[in-house]
């Protein structure tokens, strides 16, 4: 059996000049792991925690240490307006959490969607398209493993949660046949505070996904807050480690799909620049074309 865990970075607020802090993409999605691996994941993160949050080391209570949430917008923050120190923290815990889920055979997947300035973004149609594709994705990989599996999702609301998920439950019991046999229930939701691997998914998707697809696809928007140069480091350093993390498989068509996909309409952009080393230029939009841990520096709270 294996286990998927869903987060987002990101909304559906308008790119626009006069929101400098608009988020430029959103990103939906996070890991797979092996069932016979969750424990061990989950102790392996919980010692990343102390290791970058010192105080952690002397909480009585185990749930102490599960509750406090280092959250990948603060390693953002980090990195854009942090001192050296901070900075070199801040890498070296994404480091550590790619270490830990190589270690332990999970796999990334995400839905990456660009946004074009002044256009409307529907969030409430795209997020439940994002979750159905990496169903499917995770369907993929369950067959290719000869495994059922399940997806937790970090709640939002309840209004915002039931729509994402009725496109997978109508596949699953409609009369033609589930044709997602190995994912043994729609997804179901939880919270981050309790659910200690959806952290590590919003690491995963907040501080590196994110930052990633808004230095690679955005670099040319200066207004924005999140178009930071910052970031390059986490493309020339991670970038490489993320594309081994994928799932990939190749659909009835032999078109290679999963892993991390990514929808830009403003450049029309290829989802292989997440994982290069150079700096990439915003394209001109042409009509009719379609680590192991260092020495132990602690993140500011």
């Amino acid at each position: 059996m294996h286990l998927c865990y869903i987060d987002e970075a990101g909304n559906g607020q308008t790119l626009d000049p006069a929101r400098p802090d608009a988020p430029p993409v959103l990103v939906v999605g996070g890991f797979t792991a092996p069932r016979s691996q969750v424990k061990d994941l989950t102790w392996d993160f919980l010692e990343v925690k102390k290791h970058y949050r010192p105080q952690l080391r002397k909480a009585e209570q185990l749930s102490e240490v599960i509750q406090h949430e280092i959250k990948g917008s603060d390693v953002r923050k980090n990195l854009r307006a942090g001192n050296h120190q901070w900075r070199r923290a801040a890498m070296e815990l994404l480091a550590s959490v790619l270490d830990i889920l190589e270690r332990h055979d999970a796999k990334v997947l995400a839905r990456v969607w660009v946004k074009e300035e002044g256009l409307a973004f529907d969030e409430s149609g795209v997020y439940p398209a994002s979750v159905g594709s990496l169903t499917e994705t995770f369907q993929a990989q369950l067959a290719h493993e000869h495994s059922r599996g399940m997806m937790v999702l970090d709640s939002r609301t309840k209004v915002k949660n039931a729509p994402n998920v009725h496109c997978v439950t109508t596949r699953k019991y409609r009369a033609g046949g589930d044709s997602l046999r190995g994912v043994i229930e729609s997804p179901v939701f939880g919270h981050s505070d309790t659910h200690t691997l959806l952290q590590l998914a919003d690491l995963v998707v907040s501080s590196l996904l994110f930052p990633i697809a808004c230095h690679t696809y955005m670099n040319d928007v200066t207004w924005n807050v999140h178009c930071d140069d910052a970031y390059q480091p986490l493309r020339e350093q991670f970038g490489a480690r993320l594309k081994k993390l994928q799932f990939r498989y190749q659909d009835v068509d032999r078109k290679w799909r999963g892993g991390i996909v990514v929808s830009d309409r403003r450049t029309r952009q290829p989802s292989s620049l997440m994982f290069g080393s150079g700096k990439s230029a915003a394209l001109p939009i042409i009509p009719g074309q379609s680590g192991a841990v260092g020495d132990g520096v602690p993140l500011p709270p």
